[in-house]
């Protein structure tokens, strides 16, 4: 028996099938987490179910052919703007992709990695604007191809090759901002990648 694609689940538990809800959690719950982790803190759980709710009331949203990983994660952020918003709500309007985690949620995450390295990349990654800090972590933590990545920004493959280069400039910039060690912003530097990669396996389990 074929494994059932993303589409054929969601459309399922839209039609009240709550066995293939599950199996569709499952698959992509991790995720979900690992986006929401870094932003959100505490509330990363809660966020994570208010999006795949989201996913299910949207009927005439997602088209079976699309992208689901596209899909899930656009209704994602919709979901992590309007956190932010009710967050601020009663302040002055904010552009919420244009700043960054640490001018939305000021004071330090709760959330500690194991190597010095990774806690730097963890500081820069919230001081980069939000717009680019998720570029990088569908670009590093869920190995969004320019194709995939080009369906969630809407916009062409070339375009978001080029978000991602410049959000690596900003995110390098970031380092040499938020340690002043020059040994450990050498060897974050020199390992992006690498780092990157250990804190993906560490986010779900923080």
């Amino acid at each position: 028996m074929s494994t059932p694609r993303d589409s054929e689940l969601l459309e399922a538990w839209r039609a009240g099938d709550r066995a293939a809800g599950n199996v569709l959690f499952g698959r992509h719950f991790a995720a979900m987490y690992r986006f929401f982790r870094n932003k959100t803190g505490d509330d990363a759980e809660d966020l994570v179910q208010r999006t795949f709710m989201a996913c299910v009331a949207g009927r005439e949203r997602f088209h079976p052919d699309a992208s689901f990983r596209a899909y899930l994660f656009s209704v994602a952020r919709n979901v992590l703007r309007e956190h932010f918003r009710d967050r601020h709500r009663g302040r002055e309007p904010l552009d919420i992709e244009a700043l960054s985690v640490a001018d939305l949620t000021p004071g330090p995450s709760t959330w500690l990695a194991a190597r010095a390295e990774e806690n730097v990349l963890l500081r820069a990654l919230r001081k980069i604007p939000l717009a680019s800090q998720i570029v990088l972590e569908l670009y590093y933590w869920e190995r969004f191809t320019g194709l995939e990545l080009g369906r969630f920004l809407q916009v062409s493959e070339e375009t978001a090759r080029g978000r991602i280069r410049s959000a690596k400039r900003q995110l390098e910039q970031a380092i040499r901002e938020v340690e002043t060690d020059p040994a450990l912003v050498s060897t974050t530097l020199s390992h992006i990648d690498a780092w990157a990669e250990a804190l993906r396996e560490q986010v779900v389990r923080s």
